[in-house]
């Protein structure tokens, strides 16, 4: 078994396997690679494990150091997951001991891997976040049906307020941008560069869409999502708080999921979300089961598994305080802390 540093040469044989792997995901395309780099300035590691001249199983980690949060790796940070696909446990087990000399070389704290399904490897591991997945199917009816009566009558007050949807993509970038920008103000996270969405439209084209909800000639819901084989991939999402009674969220889930259903795609991830939260209990209603995300860990530097997320209490008055802020003024501020918060 040999591992190789996958460089731009090596793209198509990346490529070839992700497409081809029944487990390789939108976030191990290669093309995050290059999105990261032009957008962050990380140093990127996409390891290749061949076995007599086949690729046997790729893990993307991605190196994020700054003087608050120090040096860490992750697979894949500021996306929903990533981590290792291979076709064995051998392939498993030589990849994460190249991934780990690796994080031990540039003295990082800790590699975070971000796992749809546990590793073979007795790591440590984290299992508060999960992934809300809806099984599709080529007649939106059918999901109809199957809701509660009560859902139904949430999605047709929906459809009452004079409510439209656009799809598009840079087309509608300026747009979802700003939204999002409120959105992420108001949970006290900080916001990533718009050039950072530019370079997915730019690196995926069509493989990625953007939704806004208009009402009148106002925006006040947005969506953006990845597409890859047969699944939908909900990325990020946001609708302004002043218009819920407007029932903005059934209206938006709605047509996406009709959408899907009608391009025939098979499975929507409605985006990644905390266990037992509000938004995992929302994705609920349409039926989404609850698929278990397990974070694993390499620890270096870092003895314990780290808690570097908004539920942790010692970053609380910081995400109170950047909750009174000027949207204005985060996304100047915002872009300088986002890139080192994996």
């Amino acid at each position: 078994m040999e591992i190789v540093q996958t460089n731009e040469s090596q793209k198509r044989l990346w490529t070839e396997y992700v497409e081809s792997h029944p487990e390789a995901t939108f976030y191990h395309r290669f093309e995050w690679k290059d999105v990261i780099e032009k957008s962050f300035g990380h140093k990127t590691h996409y390891l290749m494990a061949t076995e007599k001249g086949e690729v046997a199983g790729i893990l993307p980690i991605i190196h994020l150091s700054s003087l608050m949060f120090g040096s860490m790796y992750c697979s894949m940070p500021f996306l929903n997951f990533g981590g290792i696909c291979a076709n064995n446990t051998a392939a498993e087990k030589a990849l994460l001991k190249e991934a780990e000399s690796i994080t031990k070389k540039g003295h990082g704290k800790y590699l975070e891997l971000r796992h749809l399904h546990k590793s073979h490897s007795e790591l440590p591991f984290q299992t508060h976040k999960v992934s809300m997945t809806l099984t599709l199917d080529p007649d939106p009816d059918t999901l109809w049906n199957d809701f509660k009566s009560k859902h139904r009558t949430n999605i047709r007050r929906a459809y009452k307020n004079e409510l439209k949807i656009q799809v598009g993509r840079e087309d509608l970038l300026d747009t979802f941008y700003k939204l999002i920008s409120i959105g992420w103000r108001d949970l006290g996270t900080p916001i990533y560069r718009k050039s950072f969405f530019r370079n997915i439209i730019t690196a995926f084209g069509e493989s990625v869409e953007i939704y806004l909800v208009w009402y009148g000639d106002q925006a006040i819901a947005t969506a953006f999502n990845g597409l890859f084989k047969d699944t939908i991939e909900g990325m990020w999402t946001y609708s302004l708080r002043e218009h819920a009674k407007l029932q903005t969220n059934y209206f938006l889930y709605w047509e996406m999921i009709k959408n899907a259903c009608q391009n025939k795609y098979k499975v929507f991830h409605l985006g990644r979300s905390t266990s037992e939260s509000g938004a995992t209990f929302f994705k609920s209603k349409w039926n989404a089961e609850i698929k278990q995300l397990y974070w694993e860990y390499i620890l270096n530097k870092d003895k314990e598994i780290p808690e570097l997320n908004v539920d942790n209490p010692k970053y609380q008055k910081a995400i109170d305080m950047w909750k009174k802020l000027p949207v204005g003024l985060t996304k100047i501020i915002g872009p300088f802390l986002a890139k080192s918060i994996p």
